[in-house]
């Protein structure tokens, strides 16, 4: 049964063995790692985007045929890491795609915040535009003891 699991999630999930964060848990470490209110978005905000993004899974990658977007924030391999397959990229996060993709996800928070400060703030994620932006999200965080 995983095995046709993962296979039907292949273009999403790279691995099956990937950590899939629980609500609460992702919650506090985005929150340890400064992420509550960082340049005006709410906790809450982070959790909508991270879940529609990735549905909290650190190595989901997405392949839109020009880039990919990699782990739990999925960070576009044209404007935010270096992917070694992406032409023309500007890697403003000077990162790695691959250091996306596993279970340490303090470089993920740190090229995130980078790229909220970039002027389309977090506009910058379709998910958080679409799913997120002026909704109601404090569900994201509700029921963690933060």
């Amino acid at each position: 049964m995983k095995a046709a699991f993962c296979l039907i999630f292949l273009t999403i999930f790279v691995a099956c063995d990937a950590k899939v964060f629980t609500k609460c848990e992702l919650a506090k470490a985005l929150k340890t790692a400064g992420l509550d209110g960082y340049y005006g978005y709410s906790l809450a905000n982070w959790m909508c985007m991270a879940y529609y993004e990735s549905r909290y899974t650190t190595n989901a990658m997405y392949d839109n045929g020009w880039s990919r977007d990699y782990g739990i924030f999925q960070i576009n391999s044209y404007w935010w890491c270096n992917d070694g397959k992406t032409s023309g990229a500007v890697s403003a996060c000077s990162i790695s795609c691959n250091s996306l993709m596993n279970d340490d996800i303090n470089d993920d928070i740190t090229c995130a915040k980078r790229v909220v400060r970039d002027p389309n703030g977090m506009g910058a994620w379709v998910a958080w535009n679409n799913y997120c932006k002026n909704k109601d999200v404090s569900s994201f965080v509700s029921g963690c003891a933060l």
